[in-house]
Parts: C-alpha cells; sequence; structure tokens
C-alpha cells in the first residue's frame, strides 16, 4: 500500500462530512452533485470536502465529459478489504466500517 504522510490523511479525515462522503463513495463511485444530493450538503461544500481527500491520497477522480466522478483510491480500496475495513496510517488506525452515516 502506498505512504500516507500523517498530518494530511488526519485532517482529510478529521471531518465529519469527509467521512460521511467517503463512507458513500465505498458504497459506488459518485459525481460531486451525486454526493451532494444524498448528503443534503451544497456542491461548493462537497467539492472542497472532495478536494482535501484527493490531495491525501483516499479519492481519485475520472472526468466524463463535463462531470468528475469519485472513488475510493484502488490502494484503499484494497488495503480495506484485505484488513477488515481497517485502515493503519502509521500512527493511527480508522475503522471503515465505523463511519458516520
Amino acid at each position: 500500500m502506498k505512504t500516507f504522510d500523517c498530518v494530511v490523511a488526519l485532517r482529510a479525515l478529521g471531518e465529519e462530512s469527509r467521512l460521511r462522503i467517503l463512507r458513500l463513495l465505498l458504497a459506488d463511485s459518485r459525481s460531486v452533485g451525486e454526493v451532494a444530493e444524498e448528503l443534503g450538503l451544497t456542491v461548493y461544500n462537497v467539492s472542497k470536502h472532495l478536494k482535501i481527500l484527493k490531495e491525501a491520497g483516499l479519492v481519485n477522480c475520472t472526468k466524463i465529459g463535463q462531470q468528475r466522478i469519485y472513488s475510493i483510491d484502488s490502494d484503499i480500496q484494497q488495503h480495506l478489504t484485505q484488513n477488515e475495513n481497517t485502515l493503519d496510517l502509521g500512527c493511527c488506525m480508522f475503522r471503515f466500517d465505523k463511519l458516520p452515516e
């Protein structure tokens, strides 16, 4: 698995809206608009949160026409599958099956 800058990863994981976004993306890839609608957030705020998650290496973005589709990084997805939904950052561990809804 790739290595993380713990400070960047913790900053990304330390906000409830971003954890809720990750929970959605664990189920399936989504556009910014879909995430915003499902969580009751503005597209602007979701875009900001996704940018932080992307910079932390937790999500990927694929551009399809005018839309950007976000998904959990494939290395992260594989690591979670192999480690009972637990992400080990070295400094701490996150249980992705315990994320807020």
